[in-house]
């Protein structure tokens, strides 16, 4: 496994990077969740249902954004695996 990948408890976490964003995405059983952040890692964290979907929150703090990115696929937030290189998002 990648350090842009992880997995846990049947959660797949993919990281990457867009040429405006850095995305954090999570996959279980069909349903997704997403935490964006712009590329330069400094602004607010955006919840969404998925990697290209619409806004639905924004935290300053990666846990806050890990909580509702776990609500959205009805797990707990520990239960999220986070690869090595998205540890560092939020503010």
């Amino acid at each position: 496994m990648s350090k842009n990948q992880a997995t846990k408890d049947n959660i797949t976490a993919e990281y990457y990077t867009t040429e405006t964003e850095r995305i954090l995405a999570f996959e279980m059983d069909g349903k997704e969740a997403a935490i964006a952040q712009n590329i330069e890692g400094y602004a607010m964290l955006k919840v969404r249902p998925s990697p290209d979907g619409d806004e639905l929150e924004r935290y300053y703090g990666f846990d806050m954004a890990l909580d509702h990115a776990a609500e959205l696929l009805g797990v707990s937030q520990h239960s999220l695996p986070v690869p090595e290189k998205a540890e560092d998002m939020g503010m």
